[in-house]
């Protein structure tokens, strides 16, 4: 049998990136576990996910006053990833964004697959949560550091065999910033069977649904949730926001009484939450995928999206939803007018194809095509 290990950037939250980690792991269910840092109460509710995996951390996750300032310490990357020994696995797979778990070192025979949900962001002009930029010390120090990490970055990039991108839009960054060639497999999205799952949801094509509009997300800044709420603040419509943040106090600051902070959720309300709306609003920029959207439309919920990254892959105008071309509340308004203006026939038929587009990216689809790349480098080892 195969000895595989699954390389993950850290595991202290849980995110888009995780659900991935988890589905892999269910592919792979002997692979072993290896990241940065692990810290299972974090978890939340997704902490039984791991408790009977086999992980292994750094040495950077053994140092307690340190493991918790990786980001004004993130020169001692190369550091952390360079520190493991693969060299009793045949395949390791990279699961690699921020923290740049790709960076490992491989020797042959074992062969390295990353799955890349984004290079840096930060490394490469794009937004981040934290607009670290303004603050002058923190500038001059951060060029600094992420000059060298840039180099590293690139170096790193090409110690991998092969690499699988999220989507479109991160294979072209993968061929822009690492001059490497990838394909795209798109990441697993938990698309419920509601009328199995939630049979006192069956209607839910052909009932008016009621009088919001819904976001599930990261209060951060590069998710421009104000945007929003400044449309719905202008249009007087109600807002159903779903998460947490460290923006969460400004964005209260400036939302009207329309507007409903719902904090995080459990599955239970967030199906109720997504099967009731009117439509998803998404207004992140240069997002490479964007798992709640397609999630949303698994609902049959129409998405209302900005038209950056790698939403125009699967949010279609006029079909399953609208994509808004300018960052302001007034192009989001022009598509939320659009959008109300349908009749109820075209309603339901843009519902039906949202919920068809979501299809698209289930784990079995995920699995499946994972498998195939795999079994085209192992052949009769799997």
């Amino acid at each position: 049998m195969m000895k595989i290990a699954i390389v993950h950037d850290q595991l202290s939250e849980f995110g888009g990136a995780e659900r991935v980690l988890v589905a892999l792991k269910n592919i792979f269910p002997q692979a072993d576990i290896y990241t940065s840092i692990f810290n299972l109460n974090n978890l939340g509710s997704h902490k039984d996910l791991f408790k009977n995996c086999k992980i292994y951390t750094s040495w950077f996750d053994k140092i307690p006053v340190i493991r918790n300032f990786y980001s004004p310490l993130r020169f001692i990357t190369p550091k952390i990833w360079e520190s493991f020994d693969f060299s009793k696995y045949d395949l390791v797979i990279s699961s690699s964004g921020s923290w740049m778990s790709k960076g490992v070192i491989i020797k042959f025979p074992t062969v390295h697959i990353c799955y890349l949900h984004h290079p840096p962001r930060y490394l490469y002009g794009y937004e981040t949560a934290i607009e670290w930029q303004k603050y002058l010390l923190i500038k001059i120090y951060g060029n600094f550091i992420n000059h060298s990490l840039r180099l590293w970055d690139f170096q790193s990039s090409q110690r991998p065999n092969y690499f699988i991108a999220n989507s479109e839009e991160t294979r072209r960054r993968i061929q822009k910033f690492y001059r490497r060639n990838s394909v795209v497999i798109y990441p697993p999205v938990s698309i419920p069977n509601i009328k199995l799952v939630y049979p006192e949801l069956v209607e839910e094509l052909t009932r008016e649904p009621k009088n919001y509009y819904l976001t599930v997300s990261r209060l951060a800044r590069a998710k421009h949730i104000d945007i929003l709420i400044k449309a719905a603040n202008k249009m007087r419509f109600n807002l159903k926001i779903v998460g947490c943040g460290r923006d969460e106090k400004y964005l209260k600051s400036i939302a009207g009484p329309n507007i409903e902070f719902l904090g995080n959720v459990t599955d239970k309300e967030k199906d109720y939450l997504y099967s009731e709306a009117k439509a998803f609003l998404f207004a992140a920029k240069d997002e490479e995928f964007g798992i709640a959207p397609v999630e949303a439309m698994g609902y049959y919920l129409p998405v209302i999206a900005y038209n950056s990254g790698g939403l125009p892959e699967y949010v279609k105008n006029g079909i399953n939803g609208y994509l808004f071309d300018k960052l302001t509340e007034d192009s989001l308004i022009e598509r939320v007018t659009e959008l109300t203006a349908l009749t109820k026939e075209k309603y339901i038929e843009m519902k039906q194809s949202a919920r068809k587009t979501s299809l698209q990216f289930t784990e079995k689809q995920f699995k499946e095509k994972i498998l195939a790349f795999v079994a085209k480098l192992f052949k009769n080892r799997l």
